[in-house]
This record gives C-alpha cells, sequence and structure tokens, in this order.
C-alpha cells in the first residue's frame, strides 16, 4: 500500500509537470503570435500607418513644385496604394534618412520607404516587405573629368556627397571617399556641390540619380558612363516581428505587381520600369559586409 501510494504521488507529480510545460509552451505559441500581429492589429484598430520618409528624394518621396502638401514620388504613391487596398489612411512623418530606421525600431512610425535598400545586415533587425524597386548602384560625376574617377579604387581621397549611414555612403568609404553629409537636404544641394567642386562624387541608385541630374540641366554633372555596381532591391521596412503587417503588405503588393500598378507608377515616376530587375553586368564590392 505505501508502495502504491508512493507511485500516486510520483505519478500525479509528473502530470502536473508534464501540464506545467504544455502551458509553457502554448503561453510561448501564444506569445509569438501575439507579437506577430501586435503591430498589424495596432495599425487596423487606429485605421491609419505612420509611414516615415523624406520628402527631399526626387523621384521617391518629395513636394512638387516646393509645395508644402502635396507629398509624391515612386515610394510615395506605392504605399498610398498598399494602404488604400488595405483601408487604412496614411500620415507621414518627414524626416531625414538616418533617422527613419531608429524611428521604425521605437515605434515613432509603423513603417519606412525612401528608397531604402534590403540587405542581409538591415535584415537582422528588421522586416522588409517583398521589394517593389530594383536597381542598382551609379555615381554623379562632372562632365569634363568624370572628376577624376575611371575605377572603384580612383574613389580614394575624393569627397562623396550623401547620408551618414546609407550604403552608397558605406561603399565611397569602403574604397578610401571621405563622405560629406547634409541631413535631410534636398537633391540640388548634392548635386550643386559636385557642380561646384566641394564634392567629387555621388554614390547612389541609379535611378534616383538619372533622375536628378536631369532636373538640373546647368549643372556640370552626368552619369559615370562606365561604372554601374552593386544591384539592389528596394522594399518597405517595418518592425523585425511584425508577421502579419508583412503579410498583409505582400499580399497587396503581389496583386499591384500582377495588375500592373507597380509598373505603371514606376514608369510615370522614372520613365523606365523600376518594378523589374534591370538587365547588365554589375561590379560587385568586395570585401565590404552589408
Amino acid at each position: 500500500m505505501k508502495h502504491k501510494g508512493l507511485f500516486l504521488i510520483i505519478f500525479s507529480m509528473a502530470i502536473l509537470v508534464l501540464s506545467a510545460c504544455g502551458s509553457s509552451n502554448s503561453a510561448q505559441g501564444a506569445s509569438d503570435t501575439d507579437t506577430s500581429s501586435e503591430k498589424w492589429e495596432e495599425i487596423q484598430e487606429a485605421g491609419e500607418i505612420v509611414v516615415g520618409t523624406s520628402g527631399t528624394l526626387i523621384a521617391a518621396s518629395y513636394y512638387p513644385d516646393e509645395s508644402e502638401n502635396e507629398l509624391t514620388g515612386y515610394d510615395v504613391e506605392v504605399i498610398k496604394e498598399v494602404a488604400n487596398r488595405l483601408d487604412l489612411e496614411v500620415s507621414f512623418e518627414i524626416m531625414g534618412i538616418d533617422s527613419m530606421l531608429p524611428a521604425v525600431n521605437s515605434g515613432r512610425i509603423d513603417v519606412a520607404v525612401n528608397d531604402i535598400e534590403v540587405t542581409d545586415k538591415r535584415k537582422e533587425k528588421f522586416s522588409f516587405s517583398d521589394s517593389y524597386k530594383y536597381s542598382y548602384t551609379t555615381m554623379v560625376v562632372r562632365k569634363d573629368d568624370y572628376s577624376g574617377i575611371n575605377s572603384l579604387e580612383d574613389l580614394d581621397g575624393k569627397m562623396h556627397g550623401g547620408g551618414a549611414t546609407t550604403i552608397f555612403s558605406q561603399i565611397a568609404e569602403h574604397y578610401g571617399a571621405e563622405t560629406k553629409t547634409y541631413g535631410n537636404a534636398p537633391n540640388e544641394a548634392y548635386l550643386r556641390d559636385v557642380h561646384t567642386g566641394r564634392t567629387d562624387v555621388i554614390v547612389n541608385d541609379y535611378y534616383l540619380s538619372k533622375f536628378g541630374v536631369a532636373a538640373f540641366p546647368d549643372f556640370d554633372i552626368m552619369l559615370h558612363p562606365e561604372l554601374k555596381l552593386h544591384p539592389t532591391e528596394q522594399a518597405v521596412v517595418m518592425p523585425k516581428e511584425a508577421d502579419t503587417l508583412q503579410m498583409k503588405m505582400n499580399e497587396v503588393l503581389a496583386e499591384m505587381r500582377e495588375d500592373g500598378t507597380l509598373t505603371e507608377l514606376a514608369t510615370d515616376f522614372y520613365g523606365e520600369d523600376a518594378s523589374k530587375r534591370p538587365e547588365g553586368d554589375f561590379i560587385e564590392i568586395e570585401g565590404l559586409d552589408l
């Protein structure tokens, strides 16, 4: 009888332990689910998605003709359409590119759109939607002598105009350039400095650079005709665990790709279909962990 009583006690304790483990696992699973859907539920409840963008980046996010209340651009119109199809209003927070990822991380904004490149290092800290733009990296230089740059190695000792934390500045600095930073300045400030010689080069996105150079025909600048490098993808940046929000956005972006909306918007703003991968041979960046 004593042995039987002891067995029942041990058996009961085992059941309690197993139940506790099951509850713990279930709670962990519920916690994971809650975390992944929390951002989406928060946005749904508010009926609004708060988007960080610069408002100074032609033709991704800008105010045409110096208008203060008509924000537009490829990235802006893409996120407006995404929000519309998700039955959400959009509120834009204007900020510099160096502030956007910290603002997503802190919860000040829900997402960021500003021609932001998807990289492996950024994926460690943030989630991204499927890419809505594909491009590559080029350089804006002076027309008369290419600013003395005929190879990536020629960036050594040059003055580069860019944002403090951008991938493009990392590339320029990797090859020995010094970066002059601007904060949330308009394209004209960057381009004028190359024209006047205050800086030598702007390493940046092909489509944005092409549009920017065309917007200021009086400047002595051009796209470097030979240096095409580092293919890129751009997407919506959101918090790391925002799985449900990511899924919802990807569903809508897939619809927009299928019905031609992405192609139409990209062609309207860039004159080319930037929603598709560019063709050609590109120089790869070696020895830089992006």
